[in-house]
């Protein structure tokens, strides 16, 4: 094959498997469109948009929560278990501490949360699932088998034991749910792999000498990037679902940390008095597991309209 030669590529891939040489002009004018397509077909799906508008608000808040807030975290004030007002917009708890200033820092928790345990569990998927894909046979039956194994262990199961020896807080919370959220993200790579590999595209590569790694991550992984970015946006508001369970739970996030699951759990023992308490915290996790799936459903669909 000559520099001069037309690059290979899959059938409907995203970009060029293999391109010559100085070739990378073409390529990015070539995904401008493609992109501008993409966030076209995003901004049709109004539930989306609407679930992408809420992430970005609720990124700023987080962000900015000192600014936001109107009182720090384990603040008191006189008021104690106040309905909502303009003082307190979401009233205040048994202590007297703001509710609307500890759900908006409840919110860096959340995202922290649920970012690098999403981050954590498709490293671990993604690697293992391409591995299995890509060269098949025992190493495919063994990480399966691992696969297979994770599956049946309850993760709040993993998570008492991990608690155990490291303790409750945010980084406990991270390394169960990282630990434990690999297992579908992997099960599909390893399918975009099984299928991906079998196309012109890679046996060209192999023909003109291009390693196993440069093939898997270079060749192969980019064209199989559509269901990791749905499954890791949708994976954060999972996370975030999950971490507020093992707080309510008392294994993860430790008082005074805001954590919603937390907030929720100290609430409810004031529900008939105080139902602002376990309302409004719930609400945060209601409304931000609702905006992830929303945006994943909307990438989804405009990844490859052919789903929908």
């Amino acid at each position: 094959m000559s520099a001069t030669d037309p690059a290979i590529v899959a059938p409907g891939a995203a970009s060029p498997a293999l391109t010559a040489p100085g070739a990378a002009g073409p390529d990015i004018a070539a995904a401008r469109p493609l992109r501008k397509d993409i966030w076209r077909r995003f901004r049709r799906n109004k539930l989306a948009l609407i679930g992408l508008v809420f992430v970005v608000l609720l990124v700023l808040m987080a962000l900015f929560a000192p600014l936001v807030a109107p009182f720090g975290i384990s603040e008191r004030t006189n008021d104690f278990r106040a309905s909502p007002s303009l003082d307190h917009w979401f009233g205040t708890d048994r202590i007297g501490r703001d509710v609307f200033s500890r759900v908006v820092h409840g919110a860096r928790v959340s995202l922290k949360v649920g970012i690098l345990a999403t981050v954590i569990s498709l490293a671990i998927g993604v690697l293992l699932g391409a591995v299995a894909g890509f060269f098949g046979g025992k190493l495919e039956t063994l990480i399966m088998r691992i696969t297979d194994i994770f599956l049946s262990i309850p993760y709040i199961i993993l998570a008492i034991a991990i608690a155990t020896v490291l303790g409750r807080g945010e980084n406990t919370v991270i390394v169960v749910l990282g630990l434990t959220g690999w297992l579908a993200i992997c099960r599909i790579v390893r399918s975009s792999f099984l299928s991906l590999k079998q196309l012109e595209y890679v046996e060209a590569a192999t023909a003109i000498g291009a390693s196993r790694t440069r093939i898997m991550f270079r060749h192969i992984l980019p064209n199989a990037l559509q269901p990791i970015i749905v499954y890791g946006t949708i994976s954060v508001g999972s996370a975030i679902l999950a971490e507020a369970a093992l707080s309510f739970l008392g294994v993860g996030a430790v008082p005074p940390t805001p954590a919603w699951g937390l907030m929720v759990d100290e609430g409810r023992g004031d529900l008939v008095n105080s139902p602002h308490l376990l309302f409004f915290p719930g609400a945060a996790i209601f409304l931000t597991v609702l905006a992830f799936q929303f945006v994943g459903d909307g990438l989804r669909d405009a990844l490859d309209p052919k789903l929908k």
